[in-house]
């Protein structure tokens, strides 16, 4: 009885292998597991203290990695360095420009006021260079005849007066005499020069006022010389600069176009223009700037067409642009003797002559 449980529990144990050996599996797959367990622990913890450990060095690797290639690669994206050359080119283009106009200075109020100094006398040495022999370029022997080629210079240009003086000064040489004169006389010789009538009042005015009021001489004083007939402050600086040398700043049509385009003041009235402008130079340069602004104005800088191409203070010209800029269709703009062409005075100074520049033809001669 008891060998036939046992043999019947061999073969059940055999023929019934998977649900016997359960439960005798069970322990060993325990036991197999509870070594495959603290092997695989130890491997596993291994790997996991592995890991532990690896994640400390990854993780201080990372900051490693974050600050030196993550972020170094930033500034490697940043390619400021890049970049910055990029912004280089674009300030110097804008500092080329600025010179050019400083050369876009922009309105007058972008612009320091020590910057605009430095410009404007800059302007002013350049001219001097360009023009070292510039001079009034009215014909005159005294303060006389200057005052009345003033007086007969609006609204015409000093190239008609310089031809219509010659006559009127051969038969009227002096004060006295104009002042006597037929006014019917006097208008025929003054009417190339236009506004002959309104003109011909004038100069037989400050003719007599002359005479009545400064025996027969002209005054130096500005506050003298406007009380004259037809005699502004525009006139009296002429008088007073080139007659008396005293300094002053003649601000004609050339001279109020030009220190606008050049942004040394947005006024428009002329005493204020001439109070600005006066406020940016010594006094001693004021009439000299005048002659240098006015010639420039006349022989480069026109109002319609400026020959910005044969400028030689573009890089200094806000305005630069507003003109031809090719050099060879701008050289075709210049007028008077940078273009070949005589100057405005029948009898101009032997420096000027010196120079290359060449006497206006006398009226009538083409």
């Amino acid at each position: 009885m008891k060998e036939k449980p046992t043999a019947g529990a061999g073969g059940a144990g055999e023929d019934k292998g998977a649900p016997a050996k359960k439960a005798p599996a069970g322990p060993a797959e325990a036991t197999a597991a509870r070594k495959t367990s603290p092997e695989k622990k130890t491997p596993a913890g291994k790997k996991a203290a592995a890991g532990k450990k690896t994640a400390p060095a990854a993780k201080k690797t990372a900051p490693a990695g974050k600050k030196a290639p993550a972020k170094k690669t930033a500034p490697v994206r940043k390619a400021p360095a890049a970049k910055k050359p990029l912004v280089a080119p674009k300030k110097a283009t804008a500092s080329v420009r600025a010179a050019p106009a400083k050369t876009v200075v922009g309105p007058a109020g972008d612009e320091s006021r020590t910057a605009l100094v430095r410009r404007a006398r800059r302007i002013n040495r350049e001219l001097a260079e360009v023009f070292p022999y510039a001079h009034p370029e009215l014909d005159f022997e005294n303060p006389f005849q200057l005052v009345v080629a003033t007086v007969l210079s609006a609204q015409t240009t000093d190239l008609r007066v310089n031809q219509t003086t010659p006559a009127l000064f051969a038969k009227y040489p002096t004060p006295e005499d104009l002042a006597a004169a037929n006014p019917e006389e006097v208008e025929e010789i003054l009417r190339p020069t236009g506004f002959f009538r309104a003109k011909t009042r004038s100069v037989m005015g400050l003719s007599k006022a002359l005479v009545e009021d400064f025996a027969g001489e002209v005054p130096g004083r500005l506050e003298d010389l406007v009380k004259l007939p037809g005699v502004g402050r525009k006139t009296a600086f002429v008088v007073l600069g080139n007659a008396f040398g005293r300094p002053g700043i003649t601000v004609d049509t050339h001279f109020q176009r030009l220190v606008r385009r050049w942004r040394w003041t947005e006024e428009t009235d002329p005493d204020k223009i001439e109070a600005a402008v006066g406020a940016l130079f010594p006094k001693s340069d004021w009439t000299d700037l005048s002659h240098h602004v006015i010639w420039h104005g006349r022989r480069i800088c026109h109002a319609r067409k400026p020959a910005c191409g044969a400028c030689p203070i573009a890089p200094l010209c806000p305005a630069y642009g507003e003109g031809e800029t090719d050099p060879e269709k701008a050289k075709k703009l210049l007028k008077y003797e940078k273009g070949g062409l005589p100057g405005q005075r029948l009898k101009p100074p032997q420096a000027y002559l010196d120079a290359g520049g060449r006497p206006a033809p006398p009226l009538g001669a083409g």
